[in-house]
C-alpha cells in the first residue's frame, strides 16, 4: 500500500471521501447534537441512479451518531455499534444531504444515540436509534 493512501486511511479522509465527502458542519454541546453534510452520488443509488441504497443511508446515520460521541467526549472516545435500528420514510436521491446525530445518554461503557437524515429536498427521510459500546481513541 502506498504511503499517501495509508495516511488518508489512518486520518479518516478516505472513509469520508467514500461516503460522499461526509463532514461535520456543527456541534451543539448543550443538546449533544452534531450536524453533518454529504453528497448522495448517483453511484450510491439503485433504480437507474435515483434512490440511495439503504446501506449508505444507514452509514450516514451511524457516522453522525459516532461523531456526536467523539465531540461529546472531546475526541477521547468513539463508539462501536452493538445495534442500529433504521426507519426509512422518504426516498433519498442524488444531491446534497444532511444528517443530525445526538447523544441521548452516555454512561461509562455504553451510549444510547439517535440520528435523523434529511434528503436533498430537505424532507426527513430516515431516522435511527443505536446502542453502542464506548472505546478510547
Amino acid at each position: 500500500m502506498n504511503d499517501e493512501l495509508e495516511a488518508r486511511i489512518r486520518s479518516g479522509q478516505a472513509l469520508s471521501e467514500s461516503m460522499g465527502n461526509f463532514h461535520v458542519t456543527g456541534w451543539d454541546a448543550e443538546y449533544k447534537t452534531l450536524k453533518a453534510a454529504f453528497t448522495v452520488r448517483r453511484e450510491y443509488c439503485h433504480t437507474n441512479g435515483t434512490i440511495a441504497q439503504g446501506g449508505f443511508i444507514t452509514a450516514w446515520l451511524d457516522a453522525a451518531m459516532a461523531h456526536a460521541v467523539m465531540h461529546d467526549t472531546e475526541q477521547a472516545q468513539t463508539v462501536f455499534s452493538l445495534e442500529i435500528k433504521v426507519s426509512f420514510y422518504e426516498k433519498v436521491g442524488p444531491g446534497e444531504g444532511r444528517v443530525e446525530g445526538r447523544v441521548i445518554r452516555r454512561g461509562k461503557r455504553v451510549a444510547f444515540l439517535e440520528a435523523a437524515l434529511y434528503n436533498p429536498d430537505g424532507k426527513l427521510a430516515a431516522e435511527a436509534t443505536s446502542t453502542g459500546i464506548l472505546a478510547s481513541l
